[in-house]
């Protein structure tokens, strides 16, 4: 089977299978939103379902459902959290109760989603009216309407979660099974552009279509209609910079602007401006517009804190959200009573922001550029950044002809054939919440989704103050989602898909900017700008929301790591694996038996060993089929290096980046170049041929963007990220299909990756070998806080590594047992897999034994082991360090590990709160000799617990 045949096969089954789930979902689920539903569920009853004890030590037996409440209102509740819909109107979240903590953390209702589609803006479902944003009452949501320019909610079906994606288990390297998928309910709302909302449209929408074209300047050079005004200030201050017209240098806060007469028959004025480096906020590039009696409107960009200005003729605010760094077309239309502004980023379908009334005489005089607060001549007192802006196009057109309207509703009645739906998941025994959105193009043309907001939540603010800070504090929960690149770091997020916003509605804050982060906001930083055909969808990225009962780190990490246990149990899997140096058939064969005499459970062929997973030659894959074949009759998986990113291929391949940008490796292939996709073709083929087990798969995509115009897998800029993540993230999901294990080096969990680093700097191997003990259990104490042990790799340089020399070498093994037995000890100890990299496990009897030793001590309490760590004490050499493992549903409840980095014995005793084992009252801990201890729990769930750790040695403690 070919790999093209094999994913259009593929992609088929999965498109059947789905839509069979969702018709079987909607067949017996589906309810149109009305009260006789209603009447059927349970009422809700808040104290009566919150549970009671904690869900990090006993799973809750409440499973998820759905409630109602009075006046057409629906709960979605796990006895943890809830969040409360009102179906009666236009379909809003009016509700969002942490049961933990008594707090309702929604403090006003906003749309479920925003969707820009052909360049029109559409908000999803909501209501406006209320009266404040500080808090929201029952009454308030009552009173409140939906909002006529938003689309309307349809229906909605209530089902079971569904699996994002197919897995196959590895049983073998998990420590127990778990769900998949996770347990909980599917709420679907349906939302359509109603009749209403598309007269709406059309009343409020622009259409220059007929109009006449009065004036046209595209800035070849500078016509001689044109006055510039620039402001002495500063000698660089210019409208034509470097012999470019209409190209601004200026300082932020002073004036350079062309002004000139317009005719009395204009009607309306567009103006297209790139921002640049422009960070000005009244001074920002615009325009204005000057009445026969004198009187200044202007409209303008604030590229400083990306909003649009408006000045009225008498007073100037701040209006809606500008995109940074995009160019834009700036449009004011002259109306019977008044003026009107709107903006696009396409020139056309332009999107409605503010409308002002004017002393109704006619205009007079067009200004393009950079203006004071009032549309003048005018610096501030401080001058701000030198900063380039450019006016790339002036349009001024006439009367709109008669027919016009009807036009406009014959162009938009394409809509009323999309559908945007709204998924939401709540999950069995944790407070956990997903969303996304996905958009249906029912309709006969091709449409365009340019942006998208998944989730838009105005939350309670964590903190109050006066002044702007450096740091806020947050609103108490933790976010994920599965579009995310560019590291290890949970918080790469922030950069690709959630944005802690200030809300601009919230005009009653405390902090005088208004710059309070209380909105909670999902959308790609870049496009999609997806192009969907007749009859195709297009799912947003999946939000998970993720409810904290305390600030206390430890708990909060916890919490997050039962998370990734929930979505993505196949980070559970782990199993011990080896790095052989060299590729060669001997050097493979000879570390798969090694690993199969001492239980380790994967071989990787490394990086620099002569492992070509991008040699498809039938010589090469015939060879690799025969070793894995050779490694699964000895029970071992086999695999192998792969580089992506941070190398370069050509011209032709390698991602073209905006002006001033490199890659953020420095050099990396786009994935939809013709490399690219030729690149991953050869993956699935290699894998499909050889039936090896694992890829460790470097430099994942990082998500750097493209401008490349030639490359087949996107058409720009504005798709090439979204269209590489969906490449990258479709393997990936390929290959959790399969059971092949994904060690990626980037933040890919909720996109099927097992594993990433831990987190360490690679040439601290090259360190004396005393040095990298500590420096080793150190980047685990740290590294757990938000990875369970089987998230995260460690490295073993069995053989020099970054330089060092003999000192930092562990090569002869049976020369360094004492330092190789301990850093086993750190490794498995701690439930922490390491990439042991060199030619051999072992070189001796004595040093297999040792290996053998914690290879069965780890797989004797893999359960206990692969759980939730609780941080003892961090290493610093100066004393004992140590983790607990908890697990409070299994038959070890927990398990002590601690370590003495020095030359003589740690005699004393220690505190460890046992309270995540789940015990209360006593404990019987057996040691590393066998010999059992009782202890009884303090009040606060500590013990006092002797111990005696041989000098540069270790003890540890299994608890019953």
């Amino acid at each position: 089977m070919t790999t093209t045949h094999y994913l259009n096969q593929a992609s088929s089954k999965m498109k059947v299978i789905s839509s069979l789930m969702f018709l079987a979902l909607w067949i017996t689920n589906i309810y149109n939103a009305d009260a006789q539903h209603l009447k059927n569920l349970p009422s809700y009853d808040r104290e009566a379902i919150k549970y009671k004890g904690d869900w990090l030590i006993a799973i809750p037996q409440t499973k998820t459902k759905t409630y109602s409440k009075p006046n057409g209102q629906i709960v979605l509740s796990n006895g943890l959290i809830s969040r409360v819909f009102d179906i009666s109107k236009g379909g809003a979240t009016v509700g969002l109760e942490n049961l933990m903590t008594g707090e309702n953390m929604l403090r006003a209702i906003k749309p479920e989603a925003e969707v820009s589609i052909d360049g029109l803006n559409f908000q999803v479902g909501g209501l406006v009216g209320q009266p404040v944003q500080n808090y929201l009452l029952d009454k308030w949501a009552q009173q409140m309407e939906a909002d006529p320019s938003a689309l309307n909610l349809l229906d909605y079906g209530v089902g079971n979660t569904e699996p994002r994606f197919d897995w196959k288990k590895r049983p073998e390297w998990m420590p127990k099974d778990l769900d998949w998928p996770a347990p909980g309910k599917q709420l679907v709302f349906t939302y359509e552009f109603s009749q209403k909302l598309i007269t709406n449209l059309v009343n409020q929408s622009n259409t220059d279509q007929g109009r006449k074209v009065l004036f046209m300047d595209d800035f070849k050079d500078l016509k001689e209609t044109w006055e510039v005004f620039a402001s002495k200030a500063d000698e660089r201050n210019s409208f034509i910079n470097e012999g470019k017209a209409g190209e601004i240098m200026a300082l932020a806060n002073q004036y350079v602007y062309a002004s000139m007469p317009v005719k009395a028959t204009s009607k309306v004025w567009i103006v297209e401006i790139d921002p640049g480096t422009d960070k000005s906020g009244s001074w920002g590039p615009g325009m204005a517009l000057q009445s026969k009696n004198g009187a200044l409107y202007k409209f303008n960009l604030r590229t400083g804190d990306l909003s649009f200005g408006v000045y009225d003729g008498k007073n100037e605010k701040r209006i809606g959200k500008l995109l940074a760094g995009k160019k834009v077309f700036l449009r004011a239309e002259q109306l019977p009573d008044g003026l009107t502004f709107s903006y696009s980023y396409t020139g056309k379908d332009f999107n409605h922001l503010a409308k002002i009334p004017t002393d109704k005489s006619p205009i007079t005089a067009l200004r393009i550029g950079k203006m004071d607060q009032k549309a003048g001549a005018g610096d501030f007192i401080t001058s701000g950044e030198r900063g380039r802006s450019h006016i790339n196009q002036v349009m001024i057109l006439g009367e709109l002809r008669e027919n016009a309207k009807e036009d406009k509703l014959n162009r938009f009645k394409y809509l009323k054939d999309l559908q945007v739906k709204i998924f939401y998941e709540l999950y069995d025994g944790i407070p956990l919440l997903s969303k996304w959105i996905e958009v249906i193009n029912n309709s006969g043309q091709k449409i365009v989704v340019d942006r998208f907001k998944s989730e838009i939540l105005a939350l309670v603010e964590a903190e109050s103050a006066v002044d702007d800070k450096e740091i806020w504090k947050k609103p108490n929960l933790s976010v994920e989602t599965d579009f995310r690149f560019g590291g290890m770091s949970p918080d790469n997020l922030y950069s690709s898909s959630i944005a802690w916003n200030s809300d601009p509605a919230y005009k009653t804050q405390v902090n005088y900017n208004m710059k309070t982060p209380t909105l909670l906001e999902a959308y790609p930083k870049l496009g999609p700008m997806k192009t969907l055909a007749p009859g195709e969808s297009m799912k947003s990225f999946r939000t998970w929301e993720l409810f904290h009962d305390s600030w206390d780190r430890e708990r909060i990490g916890m919490a997050e790591k039962r998370m990734y246990r929930s979505q993505a149990p196949w980070a559970t899997e782990n199993p011990i694996m080896m790095h052989v140096r060299n590729a060669d058939n001997a050097s493979v064969k000879k570390a798969i038996d090694q690993c199969a005499e001492v239980g380790f459970e994967m071989v990787i062929m490394t990086f620099g060993s002569g492992f070509e997973i991008e040699n498809d030659s039938p010589e090469n894959l015939g060879r690799m089929k025969k070793l894995a074949d050779y490694a699964h009759e000895k029970g071992i998986a086999l695999g192998g290096y792969s580089l992506l990113a941070s190398r370069s291929i050509d011209k032709e391949n390698d991602v073209v980046m905006p002006e001033g940008k490199k890659p953020r490796f420095g050099n990396s292939p786009c994935l939809e170049s013709e490399w690219g996709q030729e690149y991953f073709k050869k993956l699935y083929a290699f894998y499909e041929k050889t039936g090896q087990d694992i890829l460790e798969h470097d430099g994942s995509y990082p998500g750097d963007v493209c401008t490349s115009h030639n490359h087949p897998g996107h058409s720009g800029l504005d798709d090439s990220q979204w269209n590489q993540y969906e490449t990258i993230r479709e393997f990936y999901e390929w290959c959790r299909s399969k059971g092949i294990f994904l060690n990626v080096p980037d933040h890919y969990f909720m996109a099927g990756s097992n594993k990433t680093g831990m987190g360490y700097r690679e040439t601290n191997w090259s360190l004396p070998r005393a040095q990298q003990e500590i420096i080793e259990r150190q980047n685990i104490y740290d590294g757990t806080w938000q990875k369970t042990p089987s998230m995260g790799w460690m490295f073993v340089p069995l053989v020099e590594y970054h330089g060092g020399g003999k000192e930092a070498t562990i090569e002869p093994l049976k020369d360094h047992l004492p330092h190789y037995e301990q850093r086993l000890a750190n490794l498995f100890g701690a439930g922490v897999q390491a990439c042991y990299r060199g030619p051999q496990l072992y070189d001796s009897p004595q040093t297999k034994a040792i290996v053998k030793k914690w290879v069965d001590f780890y797989k004797e309490h893999r359960e206990v082991l692969d759980s939730d760590i609780v941080h003892i004490r961090r290493p610093d050499g100066k004393d004992y360090d140590g983790l607990l493992h908890v697990n409070p549903e299994g038959k070890d409840k927990g398990l002590i590990m601690l370590y003495n980095p020095l030359e003589v014995p740690v005699v004393k005793t220690i505190k460890v709160n046992l309270y995540y084992t789940g015990l209360s009252e006593q404990a019987i801990l057996t040691n590393q000799n066998g010999e059992k201890l009782s202890i009884s729990l303090n009040r606060d769930y500590s013990i006092s617990l002797p111990i005696n750790i041989p000098a540069k040695s270790q003890q540890w403690f299994v608890i019953n």
